[in-house]
């Protein structure tokens, strides 16, 4: 079929990767890796847009990992998704077949495509008791000393504000040892959907899912013991939801407020992926707006001239 290792599918929320990465699948009779930092909980199912049924094609079950592996309330984290997608990656090459990865989380595709070499970070008790009183913004600024925050979502709760200087920290004060991670020669296709229509998108299906019971799963998480301050830390639909059923917001506040982060969330997930061109990776643009045949038919083309 091609010498590809890896073939790898991004875009933006909304812009219809996990039913074009399914059909791909399909067709290629591979496996799907999810990159998505969220969809690996338990539970977490409307909210993270986890839409199973995507992975049925014509009758036919796709195989997936890397979702449903974590309890909600726990920090996953780059080191653990590398460590987990090459056990993944080596399951579905075993059998012969070129793996999908699939998702929105730059960070996560980028780190198995550039094949960082991360470790591990454990927590550090003192450095959070002498951050634990300052504020998001002062926060923000002690961040900043230590990196150029290309990802807002670094910072947007305290708690992650104080892992991500923790992290910069240790690196600092442990240099990265190196280990092995393999490089692969990968595919990279890139779902490119017209600014208007993602927002309709984003905005339509933020509807649905509220009708569908989003409310209702953050609702069961908290009653299950899941903390407040955790379901928060995953931001977007959990941080807000989470505010409306603890009373922190009404539905109106909660419902506008949601729908503006989404659709901030979607032009940071592109600024991230337009930064991977800029540091050397070449994305094969897609318009997402076409039929599913066209889509596979142009990916299969790119695959045969490899």
């Amino acid at each position: 079929m091609s010498n590809y290792d890896l073939i790898a599918i991004l875009g933006p929320t909304a812009s219809g990767k996990t039913p074009f990465a399914a059909s791909l699948a399909a067709t290629l009779d591979t496996e799907i890796i999810s990159a998505d930092s969220r969809q690996i909980y338990k539970g977490m199912d409307l909210g993270t847009g986890k839409d199973l049924v995507d992975y049925i094609v014509d009758g036919k079950s796709i195989p997936y990992h890397l979702i449903d592996i974590a309890n909600p309330g726990y920090k996953y984290n780059v080191f653990e998704y590398q460590r987990d997608f090459l056990v993944a990656y080596d399951n579905i090459k075993q059998k012969g077949k070129t793996p999908i990865v699939c998702g929105g989380t730059g960070m996560y595709i980028e780190s198995v495509l550039k094949g960082y070499n991360l470790m591990p970070v454990p927590e550090n008790p003192s450095l959070r008791a002498e951050l634990a009183n300052k504020s998001l913004a002062e926060l923000t600024d002690i961040l900043k000393q230590y990196k150029n925050l290309h990802n807002s979502t670094d910072v947007d709760t305290v708690k992650r504000a104080i892992r991500a200087i923790e992290i910069e920290v240790y690196y600092i004060q442990n240099p990265i040892a190196e280990r092995e991670f393999p490089h692969f020669k990968s595919l990279i296709i890139g779902l490119d959907i017209e600014r208007e229509l993602r927002r309709e998108k984003i905005s339509k299906r933020l509807k649905q899912r509220l009708d569908e019971g989003m409310i209702d799963e953050v609702k069961l998480l908290l009653s299950q013991g899941v903390a407040a301050e955790d379901l928060i830390y995953y931001g977007l639909e959990y941080k807000y939801l989470t505010l409306y059923a603890t009373n922190q917001l009404s539905y109106e506040e909660m419902y506008k407020q949601l729908e503006t982060a989404i659709h901030q969330f979607a032009k940071r997930q592109m600024t991230w992926f337009r930064g991977m061109e800029r540091r050397g990776f070449q994305i094969h643009w897609i318009d997402a707006s076409l039929p599913m045949k066209d889509k596979i038919e142009i990916t299969t083309e790119l695959l045969s001239v490899s």
